[in-house]
Protein backbone atom coordinates (compact mmCIF):
# COMPACT_ATOMS: atom_id res chain seq x y z
CA UNK A 1 0.00 0.00 0.00
CA UNK A 2 1.14 3.52 -0.75
CA UNK A 3 -0.24 6.83 0.50
CA UNK A 4 -0.25 9.86 -1.75
CA UNK A 5 -0.81 13.49 -0.95
CA UNK A 6 -3.14 14.72 -3.69
CA UNK A 7 -4.39 18.08 -4.91
CA UNK A 8 -7.33 18.84 -7.20
CA UNK A 9 -7.43 21.56 -9.86
CA UNK A 10 -9.35 23.87 -7.51
CA UNK A 11 -6.65 23.65 -4.82
CA UNK A 12 -8.14 21.18 -2.32
CA UNK A 13 -5.49 19.00 -0.72
CA UNK A 14 -6.20 15.48 0.57
CA UNK A 15 -4.56 12.09 1.04
CA UNK A 16 -5.52 8.63 -0.14
CA UNK A 17 -4.11 5.10 -0.04
CA UNK A 18 -3.56 2.99 -3.16
CA UNK A 19 -2.47 -0.59 -3.69
CA UNK A 20 0.48 0.55 -5.81
CA UNK A 21 1.70 3.39 -8.01
CA UNK A 22 0.28 1.55 -11.03
CA UNK A 23 -3.08 1.21 -9.27
CA UNK A 24 -3.16 4.98 -8.71
CA UNK A 25 -2.30 5.62 -12.38
CA UNK A 26 -5.02 3.23 -13.56
CA UNK A 27 -7.69 4.66 -11.27
CA UNK A 28 -6.75 8.23 -12.20
CA UNK A 29 -6.85 7.42 -15.93
CA UNK A 30 -10.35 5.97 -15.58
CA UNK A 31 -11.62 9.00 -13.61
CA UNK A 32 -12.01 7.07 -10.35
CA UNK A 33 -9.84 9.37 -8.21
CA UNK A 34 -11.96 12.32 -7.12
CA UNK A 35 -11.56 15.21 -4.69
CA UNK A 36 -13.65 14.60 -1.55
CA UNK A 37 -14.37 18.33 -1.23
CA UNK A 38 -15.58 19.21 -4.73
CA UNK A 39 -15.73 15.94 -6.69
CA UNK A 40 -13.22 17.07 -9.32
CA UNK A 41 -11.41 14.24 -11.08
CA UNK A 42 -8.58 16.56 -12.17
CA UNK A 43 -6.33 15.30 -9.39
CA UNK A 44 -2.53 15.33 -9.29
CA UNK A 45 0.03 14.03 -6.81
CA UNK A 46 1.29 16.75 -4.48
CA UNK A 47 4.77 17.02 -3.06
CA UNK A 48 4.99 14.74 -0.04
CA UNK A 49 7.81 13.89 2.33
CA UNK A 50 8.12 10.25 3.38
CA UNK A 51 6.90 9.47 6.86
CA UNK A 52 9.47 7.49 8.81
CA UNK A 53 8.61 6.23 12.26
CA UNK A 54 11.26 6.39 14.95
CA UNK A 55 12.18 3.26 16.84
CA UNK A 56 10.15 2.54 19.98
CA UNK A 57 13.09 3.48 22.21
CA UNK A 58 13.53 6.78 20.38
CA UNK A 59 9.79 7.56 20.47
CA UNK A 60 9.67 6.90 24.22
CA UNK A 61 12.70 9.12 24.77
CA UNK A 62 11.26 11.96 22.68
CA UNK A 63 8.05 12.11 24.71
CA UNK A 64 4.57 12.93 23.34
CA UNK A 65 4.16 13.94 19.70
CA UNK A 66 3.59 17.71 19.25
CA UNK A 67 0.15 18.66 17.88
CA UNK A 68 1.55 19.88 14.54
CA UNK A 69 3.23 16.49 13.90
CA UNK A 70 0.23 14.30 14.66
CA UNK A 71 -1.23 12.47 11.65
CA UNK A 72 -4.43 13.71 10.05
CA UNK A 73 -7.33 12.02 11.81
CA UNK A 74 -10.16 14.36 10.96
CA UNK A 75 -11.25 16.49 8.03
CA UNK A 76 -9.04 19.34 6.91
CA UNK A 77 -11.99 21.47 5.87
CA UNK A 78 -15.64 21.74 7.04
CA UNK A 79 -16.79 20.73 3.54
CA UNK A 80 -15.09 17.34 4.02
CA UNK A 81 -17.10 16.69 7.17
CA UNK A 82 -20.31 17.76 5.42
CA UNK A 83 -19.60 15.37 2.52
CA UNK A 84 -18.82 12.52 4.92
CA UNK A 85 -22.11 13.13 6.76
CA UNK A 86 -24.01 13.32 3.46
CA UNK A 87 -22.47 10.06 2.29
CA UNK A 88 -23.30 8.32 5.60
CA UNK A 89 -26.91 9.52 5.38
CA UNK A 90 -27.30 8.35 1.78
CA UNK A 91 -25.71 4.96 2.49
CA UNK A 92 -27.89 4.42 5.59
CA UNK A 93 -31.19 5.44 3.97
CA UNK A 94 -30.90 4.42 0.32
CA UNK A 95 -30.37 1.23 -1.68
CA UNK A 96 -27.16 1.09 -3.71
CA UNK A 97 -28.06 -0.22 -7.17
CA UNK A 98 -24.63 0.22 -8.77
CA UNK A 99 -24.53 0.52 -12.54
CA UNK A 100 -28.21 -0.40 -12.77
CA UNK A 101 -29.12 3.09 -11.56
CA UNK A 102 -30.72 4.29 -14.81
CA UNK A 103 -32.81 1.12 -15.19
CA UNK A 104 -33.94 1.16 -11.54
CA UNK A 105 -34.71 4.90 -11.49
CA UNK A 106 -36.77 4.58 -14.68
CA UNK A 107 -38.66 1.54 -13.32
CA UNK A 108 -39.48 3.36 -10.06
CA UNK A 109 -40.61 6.45 -11.98
CA UNK A 110 -42.90 4.36 -14.21
CA UNK A 111 -44.34 2.43 -11.24
CA UNK A 112 -42.78 -0.86 -12.38
CA UNK A 113 -40.64 -1.15 -9.23
CA UNK A 114 -41.42 -0.32 -5.59
CA UNK A 115 -40.94 3.33 -4.59
CA UNK A 116 -37.71 3.69 -2.59
CA UNK A 117 -34.66 5.96 -2.42
CA UNK A 118 -31.75 4.65 -4.49
CA UNK A 119 -28.27 5.73 -5.51
CA UNK A 120 -25.79 4.32 -7.95
CA UNK A 121 -23.82 5.06 -11.08
CA UNK A 122 -24.97 6.29 -14.46
CA UNK A 123 -23.13 7.36 -17.57
CA UNK A 124 -23.63 11.01 -18.50
CA UNK A 125 -25.80 9.99 -21.48
CA UNK A 126 -28.02 7.85 -19.22
CA UNK A 127 -28.43 10.70 -16.73
CA UNK A 128 -29.33 13.11 -19.53
CA UNK A 129 -31.97 10.67 -20.86
CA UNK A 130 -33.48 10.27 -17.37
CA UNK A 131 -33.76 14.03 -16.97
CA UNK A 132 -35.34 14.39 -20.43
CA UNK A 133 -37.91 11.72 -19.45
CA UNK A 134 -38.76 13.69 -16.29
CA UNK A 135 -37.18 11.22 -13.85
CA UNK A 136 -36.10 13.24 -10.78
CA UNK A 137 -32.38 12.57 -10.23
CA UNK A 138 -29.45 14.53 -8.84
CA UNK A 139 -25.70 13.91 -8.95
CA UNK A 140 -23.95 13.08 -5.68
CA UNK A 141 -20.51 14.50 -4.88
CA UNK A 142 -19.01 11.06 -4.24
CA UNK A 143 -18.55 7.72 -5.92
CA UNK A 144 -20.50 4.63 -4.84
CA UNK A 145 -18.94 2.11 -2.43
CA UNK A 146 -17.67 -0.20 -5.17
CA UNK A 147 -15.39 2.45 -6.67
CA UNK A 148 -13.97 4.37 -3.75
CA UNK A 149 -10.33 5.30 -3.81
Amino acid sequence: MIRYALKCDTGHEFESWFQSADAFDGLKASGMVACPACGSTAVEKALMAPQIRPSRKRAAADGPVPEERKPLTGPRHPVEEFLRALRRKVEENCDYVGRNFATEARAIHLGEAPERPIYGEAAPEEARELLEEGVPIAPLPFIGPRNTN
